[in-house]
């Protein structure tokens, strides 16, 4: 079955919680002691409705304030395709895990309070899911129970919000009105709302057509382990074992080795279930080569016509994600794919404000949670695309090099 990787996004109290328990509830995805445990703490907090929030709102913290801090993953499938759910917190403190977990999101839910409209949080989250290249934008005007289902209100906020997404860069954009409390549009069409005719929240996660978001055009290949068994059954193997991240590879193939330049012939794939005639992303694959040639962890195959970028200065956006600024002459540690190196900040060229989407060129750091441009060298080449043309190879992570804590998360730009 076909997996389909979402996030939620907006502003505090739109109900992105709320509606990820609906949609768990209504599609039958929870078991029976989770619903007690959830209908047993409503009533203990007073509520006289069983709050489908606390599905995901796992931490004590959030269950007390009422509010998503760190990301939850929920996992649920239909006859149609499995998904991995994200639900990610709306304070702009949280901005960072926000990022984290649409990062590798197919598709993001921005929620819209139908009572206030687009806030400042709506904006912010949907121009970070179109920065992270999230395909796939779903808007989901939320409470419209509490506006007595008028198709005014939400036709007022679809043309806001189609009039800011145009400064985005957004391939794919669709508009649903929902009660998550109640249910309206989330797994069944509503009757309250006759006048709208497009798909349920759920019926469009199951159609929504992600086939041709991977790029299956570029092999690429990090290597992440060299398998050596040296076992008496196979006493000659060698392969090299890592995650798909671009394109096909094919038995009988002709591939490179990065950085040394050697060419060779795929003369295997190998996978837990027994071997193949072919890999593509995301897959998990084992890669046997016909010549042995020196390859290690952190060096990659790709096709000899096909070949990444290869370089040592990086041109990238940043979202930074720790208390402690970053500047210029700043040491961190930086890992791309399977590699790790080390980076140093030659220049900020601006910080960008999500909200008005304005460079601020005089700014010479970047605090917590914002979104500039920098120029980073590194201490060894690396083997990467533009982030637009593959999210895999054209991401990063920074940490700092003293406690090793993730500091900052990098798209790297490129002409392509």
């Amino acid at each position: 079955m076909e997996l389909l990787r979402f996030a939620t996004a907006g502003s505090v109290d739109d109900g992105k919680s709320t509606l990820i328990g609906r949609l768990l509830y209504d599609s039958k995805a929870i078991f029976e002691d989770q619903l007690e445990a959830v209908e047993r703490v409503s009533t203990q907090r007073g509520n006289d409705y069983t709050d489908l929030a606390l599905l995901t709102d796992g931490l004590r913290a959030e269950r007390e304030q009422g509010i998503t801090i760190d990301v939850a993953y929920r996992y649920f499938a239909t006859p149609a395709r499995k998904f991995i759910i994200a639900d990610t917190p709306g304070h702009i403190q949280y901005t960072r895990n926000m990022v984290t977990g649409n990062s590798t999101a197919d598709l993001t839910i921005v929620l819209v309070d139908a009572r206030i409209g687009i806030v400042e949080q709506t904006r912010r989250h949907a121009f970070l899911a179109s920065l992270l290249r999230v395909p796939h934008l779903l808007v989901c005007v939320n409470k419209m129970d509490l506006v007595d289902f008028d198709q005014g209100v939400f036709d007022a906020i679809r043309e806001e919000f189609t009039a800011f997404a145009s400064r985005l860069d957004v391939a794919d954009m669709t508009f649903i009105p929902i009660s998550a409390l109640q249910g309206d549009n989330v797994v069944q069409r509503s009757a309250n709302m006759p006048w709208y005719e497009g798909a349920s929240l759920l019926h469009h996660l199951e159609q929504v057509y992600i086939a041709s978001d991977r790029n299956l055009i570029d092999p690429r290949f990090p290597v992440q382990w060299v398998v050596r068994p040296q076992a008496s059954s196979h006493p000659d193997y060698r392969g090299y074992a890592g995650r798909v991240d671009g394109g096909v590879f094919r038995v009988g193939d002709e591939v490179m080795a990065l950085p040394s330049g050697l060419i060779t012939t795929v003369a295997g794939i190998d996978t837990f279930s027994g071997p193949i005639e072919e890999a593509f992303d995301p897959m998990s694959v084992t890669l046997r080569l016909t010549d042995d040639i020196d390859i290690s962890r952190g060096d990659m195959i790709c096709r000899p016509h096909n070949r990444p970028t290869v370089g040592q200065d990086l041109d990238a956006m940043v979202c930074w994600m720790t208390e402690r600024p970053v500047q210029v002459g700043d040491f961190l540690a930086l890992k791309h794919t399977t590699r790790w190196v080390r980076a140093v900040v030659r220049d900020i060229h601006y910080r960008l404000d999500v909200n008005s989407l304005h460079r601020d060129e005089a700014s010479t750091s970047l605090g917590l949670n914002d979104v500039g441009r920098l120029s980073l060298r590194v201490t060894q080449p690396l083997f990467y695309d533009s982030y637009r043309r593959n999210r895999q190879t054209g991401s990063f992570i920074l940490a700092t090099e003293d406690s090793n804590l993730t500091a900052g998360a990098g798209m790297l730009l490129g002409p392509d």
